[in-house]
C-alpha cells in the first residue's frame, strides 16, 4: 500500500470536523476528505459557501457557526454528532489574521484574534475532549503557524494567539496522548489565502491552499506531533527562534526592513 493510498483509508468512513471549513485551507481539506470517503462536518460563519460545499460532496454537513461563540459552537458540534454520529477526527482550522502596528493600536484587533484564534479552539475542545477520553478514542489537530515561533513585525496581534496554542497544544498532548487521545500541532508558512491577501511584502515560501490541505492529510496519520511546511520555510524560521534575542531581533529587523534600536541596561 502506498503511503498516499495509506493517507485516504485513514479517513475512510470516519467523522471528521473541520472548522473555518468555507474558504483557504478549510475547504481544500473539505474537497480532499470527501474524495477520500470520508463524513465531514464543516463547520463556519459563511452559509454560502458551506451550502456550495455541500452541493458538491454530499457527505458533507454544513453547520453555520462562529467560532467565538460557544454557544453556537456547542451546538453545532452536537448536531454534527447527532447527524453523522460520533466525531473520530477534528481538524481546529478556523482563524483570522490582520496585520497591525502599534502606532494603529487597537484592543479590539487583539481581543478579536484571541477570541477567534485561542477561545475558538477551546469552545470546540470542550465538547470534543470529554467525549474522546470517555471512549478512549480520537484525534485532534489544532491548527497554528510558524508566526508563532517568536515575535514578527506586524503580528502583534496574531503571532501570540498562535503561540498560544502551540503551548496548549504541546500540554494537551501530555494529557491527552495516555488517555488514547491522538494531538497535533499543525504550524504552516505562508498559504494564499483571502487572510494573506492582504499582506503588501513578500512572502517567503508562499503555497497554495490545496497543496497545503495535502500536505496536511498526508502527515495526519504519521505519528509526529507537529505538521510544518513547507520544510525550506519552517526550518528557517525554527533556527531563527533558537537565537539569542539581540541576534535574531537585529537580524529579524534587518531582514523585513524594521527599524532596531538598541538600547543598554
Amino acid at each position: 500500500m502506498s503511503r498516499q493510498e495509506l493517507s485516504i483509508s485513514y479517513f475512510r468512513n470516519k467523522h471528521i470536523l473541520i472548522t473555518g471549513a468555507s474558504s483557504g485551507i478549510g475547504a481544500s481539506l473539505c474537497h480532499g476528505l470527501a474524495r477520500g470517503g470520508a463524513k465531514i462536518s464543516a463547520l463556519a460563519r459563511r452559509t454560502d459557501r458551506l451550502d456550495q460545499l455541500a452541493q458538491q460532496h454530499p457527505s458533507l454537513l454544513p453547520l453555520t457557526a462562529d467560532i467565538s461563540d460557544k454557544a453556537q459552537v456547542t451546538s453545532a458540534i452536537a448536531a454534527a454528532s447527532a447527524h453523522h454520529g460520533r466525531i473520530d477526527i477534528a481538524i481546529l482550522n478556523a482563524g483570522i489574521y490582520q496585520p497591525v502596528s502599534a502606532s494603529d493600536w487597537s484592543d479590539e484587533v487583539f481581543r478579536n484574534h484571541m477570541d477567534v484564534n485561542y477561545m475558538g479552539m477551546i469552545y470546540a475542545l470542550g465538547c470534543l475532549v470529554p467525549e474522546m477520553l470517555a471512549h478512549k478514542s480520537g484525534h485532534i489537530a489544532l491548527m497554528a503557524s510558524v508566526a508563532g515561533y517568536r515575535g514578527l513585525p506586524r503580528s502583534a496581534a496574531y503571532g501570540p494567539s498562535k503561540a498560544a496554542l502551540q503551548n496548549l497544544a504541546e500540554s494537551l498532548y501530555f494529557d491527552l496522548t495516555p488517555k488514547g487521545v491522538k494531538i497535533q500541532l499543525i504550524n504552516p508558512g505562508f498559504v494564499k489565502t483571502e487572510a494573506t491577501a492582504v499582506n503588501d511584502f513578500s512572502m517567503p515560501g508562499l503555497i497554495e491552499a490545496d497543496d497545503a490541505a495535502e500536505r496536511i492529510l498526508k502527515n495526519l496519520p504519521r505519528r509526529r506531533f507537529e505538521i510544518s511546511f513547507p520544510f525550506g520555510f519552517s526550518a528557517v524560521m525554527k533556527m531563527l527562534s533558537l537565537l539569542p534575542y539581540d541576534i535574531y531581533l537585529r537580524l529579524v529587523a534587518k531582514l523585513t526592513g524594521s527599524s532596531h534600536n538598541s538600547g543598554k541596561g
